[in-house]
């Protein structure tokens, strides 16, 4: 599933296609869309993991989901679920999750949670921390309310990062550690979104996917865990386990 850096770069790839109209569209999504020949994107946007295509009366959101992809200029060897054909170019998305937004884009986002965003706040992602004690912190990582566009990658690695225990609640937490937990979240993702871009981000890898401690030098414990049921990677013996 790709993280909100990954739809921070597909943005920013596709900038020569805003303010274009459209000359062709479709796929197999089974939504209805509206008219969309001759009708100009007028910006697109990101929110976590959703990618946003703005027309001038509504918006269009490709959620990847766990199997996703798209393709700038070129196709894949299956159809696509949605596609935007201008005439610089084309726009293919695969395996997504489609979905027609006719309300404005401000009632239904809150920015200020979306860790890539100018509008980013840490201090409303506490209150929401402090709200959910008894959450775990593996959880609270994924919840796209407090943290949109984290995903399971940077919850491992944020969590190493800071040494604490993926089976910690967020209640039981020293004041330093959720502070930690809150920066660390917004400051990975930027590291992974420069490392991604420079075709990188594996070799940074500490914990996620990994048998060995770096630190510790013992081997990594690898379970599914929280309610989101999603892989974690995490040291028992530097990873201070907060209950």
């Amino acid at each position: 599933m790709p993280e909100g850096p990954s739809i921070v770069i597909l943005k920013e790839a596709v900038q020569a296609f805003k303010g274009k109209k459209v000359v062709s569209a479709g796929g197999n999504t089974k939504i209805e869309m509206p008219e969309l020949i001759g009708l100009p994107v007028t910006d697109f946007k990101s929110w976590g993991k959703h990618f946003l295509i703005c027309f001038p009366a509504f918006t269009i959101r490709i959620h990847f989901m766990l199997f996703g992809s798209y393709r700038i200029n070129e196709e894949k060897d299956a159809p696509p679920r949605f596609f935007l054909q201008f005439k610089n170019g084309i726009l293919n998305f695969y395996a997504c999750s489609v979905k027609l937004i006719t309300e404005p884009l401000d009632e239904i986002y809150d920015w200020s949670a979306d860790v890539l965003s100018d509008s980013w706040s840490p201090r409303k992602a506490k209150k929401k921390l402090l709200a959910m004690p008894d959450l775990l912190v593996c959880d609270a990582l994924l919840d796209q309310n407090i943290f949109a566009g984290v995903g399971n990658i940077i919850k491992n690695e944020v969590l190493f990062r800071i040494r604490v225990h993926p089976k910690s609640s967020v209640g039981a937490l020293p004041q330093k550690q959720l502070n930690l937990l809150i920066k660390e979240a917004m400051n990975y993702s930027y590291d992974f979104l420069k490392w991604k871009k420079a075709y990188e981000l594996k070799k940074h890898w500490l914990a996620h996917t990994k048998k060995i401690c770096p630190r510790c030098n013992i081997p990594l414990i690898r379970e599914h865990l929280g309610k989101t049921n999603r892989r974690s990677f995490f040291c028992n013996n530097c990873q201070v386990l907060y209950k």
